[in-house]
């Protein structure tokens, strides 16, 4: 069988300089859709904290645990060291405001009437598709990034919505079944 001769990855626009690695690994999760999913939490001082995520996952059901990955340099990320609970919620495409407010400015991201206060006194957004509160069991320090684990203690429903997606660093809807 002939060998398959496979394109390399182009150098990124903002980067020309950066490693192939990089560059294969950035063009190839910018390809990748991703659902919009929001987590939150309160700071030590009390004040709300939160950002948006397109690392959700299940890990499993019995128990039901997810996680999310964040770096551990993030703005919020000592606030998640810290936490005992943290709050996760599913964006619908009406949430796409909510979602660019989580990944904007960390001082601006509760300016609004977009939350209230919910279980545990964490933030809860508004007029997601779903959330749910959980405690966090572990955190897994990889590199410069961290894993978190979270077990499932309740939660609600929100509005039925189409799925927020993160697609080609653009917030998008799903399209047309295949």
């Amino acid at each position: 069988m002939p060998a398959i001769t496979l394109a390399a990855a182009p150098p990124l626009a903002a980067d020309p300089n950066a490693p192939d690695d990089l560059a294969a690994f950035k063009h190839a999760f910018r390809r990748h859709a991703a659902g919009v999913a929001a987590i939150t939490t309160l700071a030590p001082d009390g004040s709300p904290v939160g950002f948006t995520a397109t690392s959700l996952a299940s890990l499993s059901a019995v128990p039901p645990l997810a996680t999310f990955n964040m770096a551990r340099s993030a703005s919020s990320w000592a606030s998640i060291a810290a936490a005992d609970r943290v709050v996760i919620h599913m964006l619908g495409a009406h949430n796409r405001g909510v979602a660019e407010k989580l990944a904007g400015p960390h001082t601006e991201r509760f300016v609004g009437e977009h939350w209230q206060p919910g279980p545990y006194g964490l933030p809860v957004l508004e007029g997601v598709t779903s959330w749910m509160i959980g405690r966090i069991v572990e955190r897994v320090s990889v590199h410069n990034n961290a894993v978190v684990v979270v077990q499932i203690e309740g939660g609600g429903m929100g509005p039925d919505d189409e799925a927020l997606l993160y697609h080609e660093r653009t917030y998008r809807v799903p399209g047309a079944a295949v």
